[in-house]
């Protein structure tokens, strides 16, 4: 019989978040009416974050596309 390779121990880390009690209170709701938890929601939500930058720094936002150039800037 072969043996069962171990799997790595997956590691977690806490992060703490600070909410008014409407907000929590607007979230309880929000996760009944989905019939999930809070910590699924948020997850959810942040996913892209989570998972687009564990490698690289996202580069700099230099704001939006079709905003007009009153004082276009000269390279010297």
């Amino acid at each position: 019989m072969k043996k069962k390779k171990k799997r790595k121990a997956t590691r977690f880390k806490m992060i703490k978040l600070k909410v008014s009690a409407k907000q929590k209170k607007s979230l309880e709701n929000f996760c009944k009416a989905r019939r999930t938890t809070p910590n699924k929601i948020i997850k959810k939500a942040i996913r892209p974050l989570l998972e687009n930058y564990a490698d690289a720094v996202p580069l700099k936002n230099e704001g939006k596309v079709r905003q007009l150039m009153l004082f276009p800037l000269e390279l010297s």
